[in-house]
């Protein structure tokens, strides 16, 4: 897995490519809890370029996202490949995760809601 982060405002956006499994899994969870002590509560991951998911991975995500809400942040996911979109169909996370077809509706998501400091953590 390759993992770059970009900063839109208070919006940090997770570019990832390649394998999401056991190994890189936890990486990315590691890279999601040090933003969070660092009281970036906002994610986006982009996961346009993910070419492979396996059951680690979509528990990093779950898990992710528990800690994340937790925490009083917010992470969405946006432009998920064909093949990560029908296996979020079938397992119901579609119905767990906001999911957006581009990286500028995920940012409008964040629009509407208070400023990152005013976040519970």
């Amino acid at each position: 897995m390759e993992l770059r982060i970009e900063t839109h405002q208070a919006v940090d956006i997770f570019c990832i490519s390649g394998r999401l499994d056991l190994v890189s899994s936890s990486a990315l969870k590691n890279m999601l809890r040090q933003r969070l002590s660092d009281r970036r509560m906002r994610i986006v991951l982009d996961m346009e370029k993910i070419n492979f998911i396996n059951s680690s991975g979509l528990g990093a995500l779950i898990s992710a996202l528990r800690d994340i809400r937790l925490a009083g942040g917010r992470l969405v996911l946006c432009r998920l490949a064909p093949y990560i979109e029908e296996i979020f169909a079938i397992t119901g996370l579609t119905r767990v995760f906001d999911c957006y077809p581009s990286v500028p509706e995920a940012l409008e998501s964040f629009a509407n809601l208070p400023h990152q400091a005013a976040l519970k953590r």
